[in-house]
């Protein structure tokens, strides 16, 4: 077996171990679009025009995913935005 081969073999079982995770917004009736922005700004490090653009995707398509990595970073992070009023859930 090639060396190239068993590294390929190797990055493909890393590739499958990682599970990433994301926060996903969901649209409501409540906040405004000005409140969505400035939340993803503070508690998703986006940047203005990224949060703009994940507002305008909720209200359009219902919901957007707005961050993804680990389990452990992600669940304050989607607290945050429940703490704030909006609708986000972690899948």
């Amino acid at each position: 077996m090639s060396t190239l081969h068993q590294i390929e073999e190797l990055l493909e079982l890393e590739t499958q171990q990682v599970t990433a995770h994301e926060i996903v917004l969901f649209n409501d009736d409540v906040n405004t679009f000005e409140h969505v922005i400035n939340m993803l700004i503070k508690v998703c490090d986006h940047t203005p025009e990224q949060a703009e653009q994940c507002a305008i995707i909720v209200h359009f398509n219902g919901q957007c995913t707005v961050k993804t990595g680990e389990l452990s970073q992600l669940k304050p992070q989607c607290l945050q935005l429940l703490d704030a009023g909006l609708s986000a859930k972690i899948m």
